[in-house]
């Protein structure tokens, strides 16, 4: 069991010292246990000249779960893409070929007053936002700046989905309901794009193998609607990469904060990468106040979907919960 943990900038090296704690107090239950650090981001561009090294990369590659922090600093957009501390960890997610993303969105009961909502759109809240990762226009190619034909400056960027990447995410979707309430919204842009007209027509077509999960679709302008409405009717969303990266920061901020939840990265098998999905808060970082409740739960999620130790996970949700009920806050 080779863990490999990237501490990175910011709050990433608070708050994963703290997860870091909880991994080794289980340790013992885990036969053949081993965890390895590497430097990622900032740290690693100053003593190696690479956000990324090669070193950290091997490792990562070797590895079987990944504890992940936060990176990035400030003035991060100003640097080259290949040596900002922030776009290390896409580069980690092509390379690993990190395709699928959970985002769960759950509301501990002892806050549910923390969210801006009502408590009964929000009680029992519990859904999953699934995110393919590594295509769309993040990746896409061309990219650019440039001019155009009458000289103004111009930037642009490719959206852009294969059949066989929203096929494997689809099948992700579908497996993971059927886990939970058996129930998936797909999420696109379907009466505007092209690529979200292809992307609904795969999903449709790979629900048929799925009888027993419900599917349905949704434009995405009328998703968010939709969740900050009645989130609880739904029990699995799937959408590509931008808009899971938007929506998955919506949903979290139904529970309260984006500071307490948890998230995983898979590719093909049992390999993840786990990390808060807080970022690296430098407003806060070195001052003690960062809470690490999302990163204990990524060792959580790590020892469940890695690893197959459910009791485990259990053990560390429970105290997590029970940290909460006896009013410890930061």
């Amino acid at each position: 069991m080779k863990i490999l943990v990237l501490a990175g900038d910011g709050i990433g090296a608070e708050v994963t010292a703290q997860a870091v704690r909880i991994l080794d107090a289980v340790a013992g239950a885990l036969p053949g246990f081993e965890r390895a650090d590497a430097p990622i981001g900032a740290d690693a561009l100053a003593a190696y000249g690479d956000p990324l090294p090669a070193p950290t990369l091997d490792m990562a590659r070797k590895a079987e779960a990944i504890l992940f922090g936060a990176v990035g600093v400030p003035g991060d957009e100003e640097i080259p893409y290949e040596k900002r501390p922030g776009a290390s960890l896409l580069r980690l997610r092509k390379d690993l070929d990190l395709f699928a993303n959970f985002r769960p969105a759950f509301l501990f009961p002892e806050l549910i007053g923390a969210s801006t909502l009502k408590r009964e759109v929000v009680e029992g809240l519990d859904l999953m936002i699934l995110r393919e990762l590594s295509s769309d226009l993040y990746f896409g190619e061309p990219r650019g700046f440039g001019t155009n034909a009458a000289g103004h400056a111009h930037a642009f960027n490719t959206m852009a989905y294969t059949e066989p990447e929203i096929e494997r995410i689809a099948h992700v979707a579908f497996r993971l309901a059927r886990t939970r309430s058996r129930k998936v919204c797909s999420v696109d842009k379907a009466n505007v794009l092209e690529v979200m007209q292809l992307w609904r027509k795969v999903v449709a077509r790979v629900g048929l193998e799925y009888p027993d999960v419900e599917l349905t679709h949704q434009f995405v302008d009328a998703a968010v609607m939709q969740l900050m409405r009645a989130p609880k009717q739904f029990d699995v969303m799937v959408m590509g990469n931008v808009f899971g990266d938007i929506l998955s920061d919506a949903a979290a901020m139904l529970t309260g904060s984006i500071g307490m939840l948890p998230s995983a990265s898979f590719a093909q098998g049992r390999k993840g990468l786990y990390e808060p999905v807080h970022g690296t808060a430098p407003d806060i970082a070195g001052k003690d106040l960062a809470n690490p409740i999302a990163a204990i739960l990524s060792v959580a999620m790590m020892l469940r979907h890695s690893f197959e130790r459910p009791d485990l996970a259990a053990r560390i949700d429970a105290a997590v919960a029970r940290a909460l009920s006896e009013g410890y806050r930061t």
